[in-house]
């Protein structure tokens, strides 16, 4: 085997969003560096399950904004009547547009 082909596995320590630690062995940074965890299995919402919901960046409010309508109430758009002879639906698909020309 090649040598100095793997990163050196060493042990570091990793602080939970609690404040709980513990070792484990990585290639992360050098021995003895610890890593603080932003999300861990005791605060995200996957584990957890309480979701809250989060906007990074507006992205929340350009998402609610842009389906403000949907409710999913009936009294929103009624839908369009149902064409039912040959007639009907020509009239309807060259009205709307979307007729395919032969």
């Amino acid at each position: 085997m090649k040598q100095d082909l793997h990163p050196d596995y060493h042990n570091i320590t990793v602080v939970m969003t609690d404040g709980t630690s513990f070792v484990t062995r990585s290639t992360y940074g050098k021995e003895g560096d610890r890593i603080q965890l932003d999300i861990d299995a005791k605060t995200h919402p996957a584990w957890t399950g309480q979701h809250r919901m989060v906007d990074r960046g507006g992205q929340l409010a350009k998402f609610n904004k842009r389906f403000v309508g949907l409710s999913g109430t009936k009294d929103s758009a009624a839908p369009k009547a149902a064409a039912t002879t040959k007639e009907e639906k020509i009239k309807l698909t060259t009205k709307t547009g979307t007729a395919k020309k032969k």
